[in-house]
């Protein structure tokens, strides 16, 4: 990175010189047009008080003299704009005090990049091989480069301080983002990067024992460390829990909330698309749903196994359920933490979360003890919290009698923490990486 100022600046300076070179060379160098050849000369006597229309006292009549005079304010305004433009730059060098390349290597990633932040990525195309975008945030230059060509070893590294997005939900993810992480150790051995930070898509089952290894804590060199679901090494001093977001592999897109969504009347109390596991908790769902007919209320649509990839008519048909109800149901999977939580905010339609532990190594924290979903507790989300699905028909007689207005309050209530929300993680995000990576630039 100080290489890189020192060539900026060398930069800018030489373009100051030139700048100044010209502007001298245009003052006082540049050939002026020659004076017009005299008129003949004419007797100039005349009645007393006779003046000579091309005489005013003894200077002589220059018919290019505004020309001149205009040139030179322009040239002058030329070099005072060339020197705003230089102390601009040299300003923007000064507050830019970090430069941090994100590797986008799991889905995650583009909630972070695109959604938290705000992003955009080029070329727009998402079975693109190679995407990138930036963006200057805090006193810090973001890069982001994701897709299936970004590999180890054959991309150049764009800055000092990495943070590498991994997958670790599975044996196979783990292996490549154990790849990834040793790549980064060697450029670091290399002087090539001098930090590096993780965010892991963890384990449903909060199993991410293989990581902790790499964390500088136990000797390795990864600080700070993002990952989601409630991880008990969460310490909120090198380790932070970080939302599950919505399914962007499956292209969940960016919702700008509209006038439509917050006040129209919506066809259904609730919904439910989703996988029905066998013996679980959603079976249970479903049964009080068909009792007094209340699935005749909701959208229901429930399938018996779980599909990675949607169809174009099931995308669709879930998103118009979202924005047609006015609850979403989320019961627990393999993790109470879901991408239906999300999506459903971002839609307006307010979860239902059946708040229960999942089976596992998920848990309290020596920060939060308020599991399951602590970090979304914390941040006060205006959820249904429920610990039983015979509390539902309770919660959908109340709501049957909440009216229009009572319903676009809560709308907006909800939108509007969702956006404070992402918000605070994108501050919370930069404000880690700046305090990990410039802690000698503190005064």
């Amino acid at each position: 990175m100080r290489a890189a100022r020192r060539r900026l600046c060398s930069a800018l300076l030489l373009a100051y010189g030139l700048f100044s070179l010209y502007a001298a060379y245009t003052v006082f160098l540049r050939p002026r047009r020659p004076p017009a050849a005299r008129p003949p000369h004419r007797d100039r006597r005349g009645p007393p008080g006779f003046t000579d229309h091309v005489a005013l006292g003894n200077e002589e009549w220059n018919p290019w003299e505004g020309d001149e005079k205009n040139e030179l304010a322009a040239s002058q305004q030329r070099y005072e704009a060339s020197l705003k433009m230089i102390k601009h730059a040299r300003s923007q060098l000064e507050e830019t005090s970090l430069r941090v390349q994100i590797w986008g290597k799991a889905a995650i990633g583009l909630y972070l990049w695109q959604h938290i932040f705000g992003g955009h990525l080029e070329p727009a195309d998402v079975t693109a091989q190679w995407r990138e975008g930036s963006q200057k945030a805090g006193k810090t230059y973001f890069s982001f480069i994701t897709g299936p060509s970004v590999v180890p070893g054959y991309f150049a590294v764009g800055a000092e301080q990495v943070v590498l997005v991994l997958n670790g939900r599975e044996p196979a993810k783990v292996a490549s983002a154990t790849e990834w992480l040793r790549h980064a150790q060697t450029l670091l051995r290399t002087r090539k990067v001098r930090h590096v930070a993780a965010m892991l898509l963890g384990n449903e089952r909060c199993d991410n024992a293989w990581i902790q290894p790499y964390l500088k804590r136990n000797g390795g060199f990864v600080s700070p460390l993002f990952v989601t679901y409630d991880y008990p090494l969460v310490n909120e001093e090198d380790v932070f829990q970080w939302p599950l977001g919505v399914a962007t592999y499956r292209n969940f897109p960016i919702v700008e909330p509209s006038w439509s969504m917050l006040h129209d009347p919506r066809s259904y109390l609730c919904n439910f698309l989703g996988t029905v596991y066998k013996n679980s908790s959603r079976e249970t769902l479903m049964e009080i749903l068909k009792q007094d007919g209340l699935d005749k209320l909701c959208w229901i649509a429930a399938r018996e196994q779980w599909q990675p990839q949607e169809t174009n008519e099931s995308f669709k048909n879930y998103q118009d359920a979202l924005l047609q109800s006015d609850l979403t149901l989320c019961p627990v999977g393999i993790n109470t933490e879901c991408y239906r939580i999300y999506e459903a905010c971002s839609y307006g339609s307010l979860p239902v979360i059946e708040d229960v532990m999942t089976p596992g190594d998920c848990g309290n924290s020596s920060m939060y003890h308020s599991a399951p979903l602590q970090l979304l507790k914390t941040m006060g989300a205006p959820f249904i919290f429920i610990k039983n699905w015979n509390e539902l028909p309770a919660v959908l007689e109340k709501e049957k009698k909440m009216n229009l207005q009572e319903k676009i309050q809560r709308r907006k209530k909800l939108l509007e923490w969702y956006q404070n929300f992402k918000a605070w993680m994108r501050q919370k995000f930069i404000n880690t990486l700046e305090n990990s990576f410039l802690p000698s630039d503190k005064g």
